[in-house]
């Protein structure tokens, strides 16, 4: 993966929002009206066009908007720049006009329902992930900027694409992230089974094929899409390069980088992929194992021991508090930060005491307790919440704090060095269970997404 795009990726998948999908069993609607609209009628020029001049068709009708060839074609030009930079065999071209597009209706129909559940992503939110970008490419914006231009994307298109993907990473965050609980049962059961490979736990870089199996399909379907997989299967057998079929036939948002997931702990895969992946050697690939969401191949790409002595390891906590003002439609993110600003001048005034305020005013559970958040370890919050917090001195005030939840007035109140406790034990195991659980849940979801929007297409070479 380009290193841009790769930090990008991991800062979205550190960046919640109202509300439920659409029901899919709705009927077809007729043709949208934007798909009427951007739709020519037979001898029609457009003002200002020759007759002669080629017009933009409508590849797909995405519900009630269109993605048109002329995208189509500019998002297939940067994809193929990219694999040619990461020096990935290019799968043959109708079948990666037909990958890009899959792709990009995915895209369309989750940025929709994030837009009707009212995510938002504004410019100064937007500024923020950017600079954070840059500095872990250890460059300046305008540093970045010239970079992305050089390689031929307009800063202004790469400032959309960022926003585009944080707004799916914060809508994926309410629609599968936050409705993934943990028992306090299976992290017993989880530690139990880990602790006596405990020495040979491993990392594994690893790669996948996924063909997925359409919501409510039918035996028929399921069939073809087997036999689909079979065939990947079999031409991986024959030498076929691995990275060109996920290109090819694989329905994963990670196919146009050749399948690539990356580094993920063992104990996080689920057990099925787990158990299949161990009896491999680096660069052999597994037979095809079913999940509720498709036919998949994993390769194994390497594998790294994890043996570090976890229990040696030093980590700095962080006892904190704050107030919590969510964002409503009755509290926009101006007033939020405003009443937030108000709260911190009566605090450096000493006009009131911190605990009195986040009980009276915090949207958050911990406001009962004073805003008491207890202490935290590493990764316990999000990103935005413990960067300002790392930044703070033991009773220092934040200013307000923009984060995926809302803003916040962050006291930190004491830090200690401590070794890794049976606490920090369990937190790493759930996160573990949780990570294991996102593989198939984010998977099942984004098929649910596809599956429930209305899609029409217009050229039928690219079914």
């Amino acid at each position: 993966m380009h290193p841009i795009k790769l930090a990008v990726a991991l800062l979205c998948a550190s960046l919640a929002v109202p509300a439920l999908a659409q029901d899919a069993k709705t009927a077809k609607p007729a043709v949208p009206a934007a798909a009427a609209k951007a739709a020519p009628s037979k001898g029609f020029t457009p003002p200002g066009q020759s007759a002669n001049a080629p017009i933009d068709a409508i590849a797909v009708i995405v519900n009630d908007e269109v993605i048109t060839q002329r995208e189509l074609n500019e998002r297939v030009a940067t994809i193929v720049a990219r694999m040619q930079q990461q020096k990935l065999a290019l799968p043959d071209s109708a079948e990666l006009r037909k990958q890009v597009l899959e792709r990009m209706i995915v895209e369309r129909a989750q940025l929709q329902l994030a837009k009707e559940m009212g995510v938002r992503v504004d410019d100064n939110m937007l500024d923020r992930a950017i600079a954070r970008i840059a500095e872990q490419q250890k460059m300046t914006v305008q540093q970045l900027r010239n970079q992305m231009e050089k390689e031929g994307t307009t800063f202004a298109s790469f400032r959309e694409e960022i926003r585009e993907e944080i707004v799916m990473q914060r809508l994926r965050e309410y629609e599968v992230d936050n409705k993934i609980n943990i028992a306090e049962a299976e992290v017993d059961s989880f530690i139990a089974t880990e602790k006596a490979a405990a020495s040979e736990q491993s990392e594994l870089n690893i790669s996948q094929i996924m063909v997925r199996i359409p919501e409510n399909a039918s035996p028929e379907v399921i069939g073809q899409r087997q036999k689909r997989a079979e065939e990947v299967l079999r031409q991986l057998r024959t030498g076929a390069d691995f990275a060109k079929m996920a290109a090819t036939y694989s329905d994963a948002s990670d196919a146009l980088q050749g399948g690539a997931v990356g580094w993920r702990p063992g104990s996080a895969l689920p057990p099925i992929f787990a158990e299949a992946l161990n009896k491999l050697k680096p660069g052999q690939n597994t037979q095809i194992i079913k999940s509720a969401a498709g036919f998949h191949i994993l390769k194994l790409v390497d594998k790294r021991s994890m043996a570090d002595a976890a229990a040696q390891e030093t980590v700095q906590q962080t006892h904190a508090r704050h107030i919590l003002l969510k964002v409503t439609p009755t509290m926009s993110a101006a007033d939020a930060k405003r009443k937030l600003q108000e709260l911190k001048e009566r605090l450096d005034n000493k006009a009131a005491k911190f605990e009195e305020l986040a009980r009276l005013f915090s949207n958050d559970s911990s406001a009962s307790k004073g805003g008491d958040m207890g202490w935290l370890y590493p990764g316990d919050t999000v990103p935005e919440f413990e960067e300002a917090m790392n930044a703070l001195k033991v009773g220092q005030v934040s200013e307000p704090v923009a984060s995926s939840f809302g803003f916040h007035l962050i006291e930190v109140l004491e830090r200690k060095s401590d070794d890794v406790s049976k606490e920090k034990q369990r937190a790493a195991a759930r996160n573990a269970l949780r990570e294991r659980k996102l593989v198939e849940a984010v998977e099942d979801w984004q098929r649910q997404v596809r599956d429930r929007a209305y899609v029409e297409f217009r050229d039928e070479s690219l079914k």
